[in-house]
């Protein structure tokens, strides 16, 4: 008895150790015989290599985000001269009622441009503010001063003093193609810098009432109020936009948002750190949009082009000699399909320089020339779906 408990143990250990070895060195053996014996086998996990596992997954825009986000700033306003001093007075409420004693306030995005310190954001963010800062992402803050403002494109250029500023690179706006991917980063309703994503929905919008002068970026990245002022980038993190507003009738994000195309920015920018102000073209016309029912009432040959119904008695564009009726083709180099095409060529140009103008007279392609002048100020009517921080 005693004999066959040792045959049985020590046959017991060597079934055990060639388990073992096999099971080391040729696990699929033991899986193959496990297969054979309609037994449930390990489930087999496969594991990606240990390099990848930092590498961003597929469709990611984590590289871009990183590069952008550090560059893009929370724009902290009050008006601290909104506040009447004599609210606190008995006498006065009593004639005049309870006022709000609290001075406004606002929170907005910007975007840092250059290592100098200049920081792009929207006008209506910064208006009728006289305390402003500007709150980086790595915890610094630090007030800002006002470069220049502009009311027609609802951009504004500030400026801040610190040391070892991130600041973004310029993207192609004007490249931009209806599907692109996008990426908006801001600060919506103060709660910190956000990133959504989205496409270009569509490109060259206008006629919405926000600004004097538009040619916006349509996009669905979520925008909400407080993203005002923040960065529109690309799928590898250059700026193409600045958000500027919001399509809502609840206040929050629809879909639709619209920024401002970097390429106009840029130009605005430039005009406010050099003069202080942007000074564009002026040629004193009543322009209409030349529809195809126009076209084939006045049996017209083109298409597309603007309809003057109106030239300003002694204004730039009857001392050129335009005349009503004639049909806008071409301000300069740029054809123009549209007032708001028409708006922007002119005003690209410089006052008291001559410029040519293509119209379309009576059947014939005139040109003529147009000496511009300085365009007046006008005054500005935001709509209610403007994103107002």
């Amino acid at each position: 008895m005693r004999r066959t408990w040792l045959i049985f143990s020590q046959t017991v250990t060597v079934a055990v150790a060639v388990l073992f070895v096999l099971s080391t060195f040729k696990p699929q053996w033991i899986q193959s015989l496990i297969w054979r014996q309609g037994l449930p086998g390990p489930t087999v996990v496969s594991m990606a290599p240990g390099a990848r596992a930092s590498a961003p997954a597929p469709g990611s825009f984590a590289e871009a985000a990183r590069l952008a986000a550090p560059t893009v700033v929370s724009v902290i306003t009050s008006n601290t001269r909104a506040r009447n001093p004599h609210t606190r007075d008995p006498w006065f409420r009593y004639f005049f009622g309870d006022q709000d004693s609290q001075p406004q306030s606002g929170v907005g995005s910007g975007v840092i441009v250059s290592p100098e310190g200049y920081v792009l954001t929207n006008n209506h963010v910064i208006d009728r503010m006289d305390d402003i800062e500007v709150m980086l992402t790595d915890g610094r803050k630090t007030r800002a001063k006002v470069i220049g403002t502009d009311p027609d494109t609802d951009l504004a250029v500030l400026k801040v003093d610190l040391e070892r500023l991130p600041y973004i690179a310029f993207g192609d706006s004007d490249g931009l193609q209806v599907g692109d991917a996008v990426l908006a980063i801001g600060n919506p309703f103060g709660v910190g810098q956000t990133v959504t994503s989205g496409i270009v929905s569509a490109l060259g919008r206008n006629q919405l009432g926000i600004n004097t002068f538009e040619n916006f970026i349509q996009t669905d990245a979520a925008i909400n109020p407080g993203n005002s002022g923040g960065a529109l980038v690309d799928a590898v993190g250059h700026l193409v936009g600045i958000n500027t507003a919001i399509y809502s009738r609840s206040g929050g994000n629809m879909g639709i948002g619209f920024a401002i195309p970097v390429s106009t920015a840029r130009q605005v920018m430039d005009s406010l750190i050099k003069d202080g102000q942007v000074t564009r073209g002026w040629i004193g016309v009543e322009p209409r949009d030349l529809t195809p029912e126009i076209a084939e009432t006045f049996n017209l040959p083109v298409r597309e082009g603007v309809l003057i119904t109106g030239v300003l008695q002694n204004g730039p564009a009857a001392r050129g000699g335009l005349h009503p009726g004639d049909v806008v083709l071409k301000v300069d180099a740029t054809r123009v399909a549209n007032t708001a095409q028409l708006l922007n060529a002119v005003a690209a140009l410089k006052p008291g320089q001559s410029a040519p103008v293509e119209v379309l007279r009576e059947g014939q392609t005139v040109r003529i020339t147009v000496v511009p002048a300085k365009r007046p100020k006008m005054p500005l009517q935001r709509p209610a779906e403007q994103d107002e921080d």
